[in-house]
Formats: C-alpha cells, structure tokens, sequence
C-alpha cells in the first residue's frame, strides 16, 4: 500500500504546520485515481519533524527514514531542499516507488551546515538514483535565492528520465500554503 512521505528542508521545526508541507500531504493523501475512484494513497500521508532539524546530518535522518518512517518500494517521498538531497542519498540504495525534488542541489553551496551535513562527502550515483524510483520530477524556480538555478538543472542532466519543471517567481518554494502543481503531478503520475 502506498504512502506519500514528506522529508522536509532543514532548519524547521514544526514541519505539520510549515509551508505548503501540511496542505501537500492532507492533500494527496485523500486523491483518488481520475480513473478507478480509488484513494491514491490510501489515506497514509507522513508528515513528521525530523530529529536534527537544523544540521540534517544524513546518519541521523537516514536512521529516521529507515527506522521510524519505514520507507519501502510502494512509497512516494517529496523530499525539499534538504530533503531533496536526503532522499536522493536515501535512493543510492533503496527503491521507492516515486520521487518529487523540489529545490534540490547536489553540492554543499559552499556553506559549512551543509558540507559537515554528510551528504556531499562523496560522488553521487546517479545511475542507482534514477533506476530506484519508477518516476522523479523536479520542480525548480530561477527566482530560488539559497539554490542557484544552473545547480538545479544540473541535478535535472544527471537523472535519466526526471520529468524537469521550472516555475517562475517561486523562489525556494518556502512562501506557498499550497503547491498545486506538485499536487497534480503526483496524482497524474499515481494513475498513468
């Protein structure tokens, strides 16, 4: 049975009522297929702070995506910033059933959070990424002032088959209560 599973960016604390997160997963979780009538996702939608919420550092939040969120094959997972790049590491190794990047980058940025977070200490594998989810998409933003645009899309290059969506004026997706798009790609994808 499928679940959708929102890893959220770093440095939140309260991701059950943060942004769009909440909405997203409320969201999906009751979306039935266009075509059956059947719930998506059966009602299973997984919203959880995260322990080290402001370092992320990948042993930590790989332990809690294994251990107490249980990820498996029949998952979806929205992975945000952070969460991106922890989802992307978490797949190297593991299937799910599909992914949804949003802002995701795959180097520290030069900052020292993320270089001591654990997830750019070594060469990514990409050919394991993209054949360890039935579907990726990706939704960037050129305006994103924390991720560059070209990082983004250079993430996009790596990964076969990733259906690649640039959103104007969306900046680090962090001002939105909803995200429609994400929404309708999720639901378009589980009924195809």
């Amino acid at each position: 049975m499928s679940r959708i599973i929102l890893i959220p960016g770093n440095g939140n604390d309260r991701v059950e009522a943060s942004m769009w997160y909440p909405s997203v997963i409320d969201t999906l979780a009751a979306a039935k297929d266009p075509k059956t009538g059947q719930l998506l996702f059966p009602g299973q939608g997984v919203l959880k702070t995260f322990p080290d919420p402001y370092d992320a550092h990948e042993e930590i939040w790989t332990k809690f995506m294994e251990d107490n969120i249980e990820i498996n094959e029949e998952d979806v997972v929205i992975g945000h910033s952070t969460g991106a790049a922890a989802i992307m590491r978490y797949i190297e190794t593991r299937k799910v059933k599909g992914v949804v990047l949003v802002s995701a980058y795959h180097s520290d940025l030069g900052d020292v959070t993320e270089r001591e977070s654990g997830y750019f200490n070594r060469p990514w594998n990409w050919d394991a990424i993209s054949a360890n989810a039935s579907w990726i998409t990706q939704f960037s933003s050129p305006s994103d002032h924390l991720v560059p645009i070209d990082e983004q899309r250079d993430v996009a290059s790596k990964i076969a088959g990733v259906d690649y969506i640039e959103l104007p004026g969306r900046g680090h997706f962090i001002n939105d209560r909803d995200f429609p798009e994400l929404v309708a790609n999720v639901i378009q994808k589980m009924s195809s």
